[in-house]
């Protein structure tokens, strides 16, 4: 009885093997044509994509559609390849370099999909509850949705702020009020030490996918 139940075991744990690396490999093939500016190949690219984040085996253990999502008790360098999918597809699709859709998960969640912090937001991106619900995310603890919902605010705040990534950081850890009050970054010494950290974890990012794109 006890080698059967072994045996399915290193069986599951042989699956959930094969299924990082086949991710993966979709992963830096998008990402590698992301930057490449060949239209139709990104297309293909995020059609296969969506089609390994929304797979049944990745849903079935992983629980992307329910409540209960064991993203926040599989370590983060897991959690990060097995997001990395919906990060390429939500940069994509809001046209952020998913680099620092990576950097901006690290920053405020360090990739715990059920992360909440003393002021009430939640999820990967921290999103707030109010703002999740404006931003039509209906599950804020959903990994998909939240990050298509944050990346998408991200992006709603370079729009505000004419492109100035400094600005829409400090306005999604700050609040785009206080930014445009104090008419740039506000002196509050935890903003700057954010946009730091986004930023030293952005380059770390990029270098890692820059690395992936030239061994690909």
């Amino acid at each position: 009885m006890m080698d059967k139940k072994l045996t399915l075991q290193l069986l599951s744990i042989g699956f959930v093997k094969s299924l990082f690396i086949s991710i993966m490999i979709v992963g830096v093939c998008v990402a590698s044509s992301y930057n490449s500016g060949k239209a139709a190949g990104i297309l293909n690219k995020m059609s296969a994509i969506s089609k390994a984040a929304n797979s049944r085996s990745l849903i079935a253990e992983y629980g992307y559609t329910h409540t209960e999502y064991r993203l926040s008790y599989i370590g983060r360098k897991d959690a990060e390849r097995l997001l990395h999918p919906i990060v390429i597809q939500a940069a994509g699709r809001y046209q952020v370099d998913p680099a620092l859709v990576k950097a901006i998960i690290m920053a405020e969640s360090g990739y715990n999909a059920k992360a909440i912090s003393k002021r009430g937001a939640k999820g990967l991106m921290q999103l707030m509850p109010t703002t999740a619900q404006a931003l039509g995310v209906e599950d804020i603890f959903n990994p998909k949705q939240n990050i298509s919902g944050g990346v998408r605010y991200f992006k709603q705040l370079v729009n505000q702020f004419n492109g100035d990534v400094k600005l829409a950081l400090a306005a999604y850890n700050a609040g785009s009020r206080n930014v445009r009050n104090y008419q740039g970054v506000p002196p509050f010494k935890a903003t700057r030490y954010y946009i730091k950290k986004v930023f030293k974890y952005y380059q770390i990012y990029k270098d890692q996918m820059m690395g992936e794109m030239d061994r690909a």
